[in-house]
Order: C-alpha cells, then structure tokens, then sequence
C-alpha cells in the first residue's frame, strides 16, 4: 500500500505541475489545438498515447485472455486506417487551418450546412456530434473501468468509490489543462508505458508462455483468431480500418499540426509505432489463460500478470502507469467531446469562436463534468470492458462515407439530406445490433455490430447519390 502512495503521490505532482503551467495560457487555440503548431514527435507520442492507453491496454489483455489472437486484428486494421488517413492528413490539416476548424463534427457542419438553410444546419449537427458524442462515451466509459477496477484491487477499495474516484481525476484535469496539457502528460505517460513492455510484459510474456511454445496450449478458436467468428474477423480490415479516419481525436491531432508535411508524417508513424502493443497486450492476455486458466474476470487479467511478473515496488510502478496511461486516454476523449458539444452540438458551424478563453472555458468546463459524471454511471451499469473498447472504437465507422465525399467533391453540400439520412441509418442500425447482443448474446455477436452498421450506411448514401445524380442527368435531357 505504502509503494502505491508513493507513485500515486509522484505521478499527481507531476500532472499537477504541467496542469497549472498550461492553465495560465490564456488563447483559446491553445486550450483547444496548441495553437496549431504542434511538431511531429510530441503528436506521435500524443496519438499513441491514446490508442494504446491504458483503457485500450487493459482491454486488449482482456481480450486475448478471452479471444486470444482475434485482439491482434483490431491492431493490423488500424495499421491500414492509418496509412488511409495518411492519403488525406495535409487535406485535413490545411482545410482546417483555412477554415478555422476545431474538430471533426465542425468539419462536416461546415461542408454539408449552409446559411440559407439554418433549420437544416442544426438538425445535422445536433446528429453528428450528438452521435459521436454516444460514440465516444463508450471510450470514455472504458477507461473509468479500468481505472476503477486498478484502483479497487490496489487499495481494497469498492468499485463504485473507485469509479468516482477516478471520474473526479479525469475532470479535474481535463478542465484545467486542454490539448496543450494532454499531449505533454500524454507524452510522458507513453513513455511509462514503453518502459513497461520492456521491463515487464515482454519478459513475463517469454516467460509464461514458455518461449511462446505453450501457445498450442490454447483452444483452436483463440489461434486462429476467430473466437467471435469469422465475420468480427474478416470485418476488421474492411470495416474498421475506415474508422481511423473519421476519430475525433486524431482529426484533433491533425488540425494541431505545425504543417500538412507534420500532419502526414505523424500518421504513417502513429500506425507503425502502434502495432507492437497490439500484439503484446493480447499475449499478455494469453500468458494469463495459459498460467491461471478460464475462470478469471477478463478486466482483471491485467492485475493478475503484473502481481505475478513484479514485486511490491514495482507492481505500484506498473499499476501506477497503467492509471496515467488510462487518465491519458480518458482526458483526450473528454476533452473532445466537450468541445464538440460547445462547439457543434448546437449548429454553431458559422459562429466566430469567442477569443477570450473565459466565457468559452466555462462553457467546457460544465460541459466536462457533465459528460465525465455521464461516462462514470456507464462504467457502473455497462462494467465490461471488452465490448465499451470494440463498440467504441467501431461504431465511429459509421461517419467514413460522408467523409471521404466531403474531402473529395467540390460541392458535397448538394447530398446533404442523403449524408444526414446516411449517419442516421447507420446509427440506428448499430443501436440495434448493440442492443439485441445485450439481450440475446448467444445469438447477435455485440462486438460485431459495426458491420451491418457501416454496410448500411455506405448503401444508403451511394444508391441515394446514384439515384440523385440519374434524376439530375434525366431532367437535364
């Protein structure tokens, strides 16, 4: 208990610091983009730090303790996403800076809204961020799990007082420090996480599996990757890997770029450098089933390797970094979708954000501990963390179609009902699937709820504009 006090005490100055160094800062694009002159490495470490933060570490062990190598395919999906977005990162960083952009859900209010048409412009937006936003709560949702699970078995404590806990953490500081103190705190919790592997994971890995050669010791559906079945599988690469795309948080990065030569460079890294913990963390899950058999918690493989692979002083070191890796990831996905709920949510595309950071700030900070308060009551009803992280990182999907028309046509506004209409079907689709895999889980695979999603949604929005553009060239002979 003692060790534990003394990281948690070592790790809380430290936040503290940077935290209040940064809220002196009084612009706005710094609370916001850090004032769109990010350079490549500290966004790398940032980007990171967020897909292999501790919310995605612990639910990828827990993962490959239940699925085994099936975990390891959302890593190679994203390592496609990446290089996809890459193709579109100086488009996406230079329309931002030309259009003042400040996040994802603004982006498309500004391509598919107009003035003449301001009914239209707030129902579209208080879809897009009113759907990113449920999106994202899944995310954040996730990392108050696994927080809140450390933070019970490190300190004997109850899951609800452990789930507050961790809630009032993130909102503190997400309020006080925004984008320009997430990457800083981000970069250091990425390199807690690198030592970690090192010094920890790997090694118990080798040991645990027996040089990897117990690995045969796992049930056939767990090394051939298709313990959720062969369409979760196969949708990875197809339909999850457009999902990198339309993340707020890394179009976030994007737009903080210091130039479109930074933004592209830091997702061709951001995609290599992220595929090593996507296969360490699911073998850390394996080396669990391997030692301590199937009867386990899933959320609680984590705890279970690093008591077994660490001493006293070091177990409160690793548990440590894993609760700054988790605040890290929950950080940037609140800080997003309170800005995109100040922001967006109301149809504000055309509104000039205010300079002075006091009245907006206020805004967000509201905004923050009104949505942490929310993600904290689904970590308590909704406690698994596998599907939060699967649901989460998929269901954002839904929004690649519009995307990709909104970055490549001249004028997408003129399919703007078949974007909303697109969005909205998608959506309603994948609440579907979600729900009948919470009521009937032995017969809808909740994990695979984005396939027919994303199927849906890209249907309705090409057959509409195939339909639209027939009309218009019928009309014109």
């Amino acid at each position: 208990m003692n060790w534990f006090v003394f990281w948690i005490i070592i790790y809380l100055v430290v936040i503290a610091y940077f935290a209040f160094r940064h809220v002196r800062k009084g612009d706005i694009d710094n609370y916001l983009v850090n004032n769109r002159n990010t350079k490549t490495l500290p966004l790398v470490f940032t980007t990171l730090a967020t897909f292999v933060g501790g919310g995605t570490s612990i639910g990828l062990i827990a993962m490959g303790y239940e699925s085994g190598f099936a975990a390891v395919g959302i890593g190679i999906a994203y390592v496609i996403g990446f290089f996809l977005v890459s193709f579109y990162a100086s488009r996406i960083h230079s329309r931002g800076r030309k259009l003042n952009l400040y996040s994802f859900p603004e982006f498309l209010n500004r391509h598919f809204t107009q003035d003449e048409d301001p009914a239209f412009a707030r129902s579209f937006s208080a879809v897009v961020s009113g759907v990113n936003i449920f999106i994202f709560f899944f995310l954040l949702a996730a990392q108050f799990v696994g927080m809140a699970t450390l933070l019970k078995l490190a300190f004997n404590i109850a899951y609800l007082e452990a789930a507050i806990i961790s809630c009032m953490v993130v909102i503190a500081y997400t309020a006080i420090a925004g984008l320009s103190g997430v990457i800083i705190t981000d970069t250091i919790q990425f390199i807690v996480i690198v030592i970690m592997i090192i010094l920890i994971f790997i090694p118990g890995i080798h040991a645990d599996t027996g040089a990897f050669s117990r690995l045969a010791e796992l049930p056939h559906s767990f090394l051939n990757g298709t313990h959720y079945g062969w369409v979760f599988i196969a949708g990875l690469p197809l339909f999850l890997a457009p999902s990198v795309m339309v993340r707020m948080d890394i179009w976030q990065r994007l737009l903080a770029a210091k130039n479109e030569k930074v933004a592209k460079r830091v997702t061709i890294i951001s995609g290599l450098g992220m595929l090593p913990f996507y296969i360490i963390f699911p073998l850390a899950g394996m080396a669990v089933y391997i030692s301590s058999g199937n009867s386990l918690d899933p959320k609680e493989t984590v705890w279970v390797f690093l008591e077994g692979h660490t001493g006293p002083f070091v177990l409160a070191f690793a548990v440590v970094g894993l609760l700054s890796a988790l605040m890290s990831s929950g950080d940037s996905f609140l800080n997003l979708i309170s800005i995109s709920a100040v922001r967006d949510l109301n149809g504000w595309t055309k509104k000039k954000l205010n300079r002075n950071i006091t009245l907006e700030r206020r805004k967000l900070l509201i905004t923050t501990f009104i949505f942490g308060i929310i993600a904290m009551l689904m970590a308590l009803i909704f406690p698994h963390i596998v599907d939060l992280m699967v649901i989460g990182l998929a269901t954002i999907v839904i929004f690649a179609p519009i995307t990709i028309l909104a970055l490549s046509n001249k004028d997408p506004w003129k399919y703007r009902k078949l974007a909303l209409a697109s969005v909205l079907s998608g959506f309603v689709i994948n609440l579907g699937f979600f729900i009948g895999g919470v009521l009937f889980p032995e017969i809808i695979e909740i994990k695979a709820s984005f396939i027919p999603a994303f199927i849906v949604t890209s249907l309705v929005l090409l057959v509409g504009i195939f339909i639209k553009n027939k009309v218009h060239d019928t009309g014109r002979n």
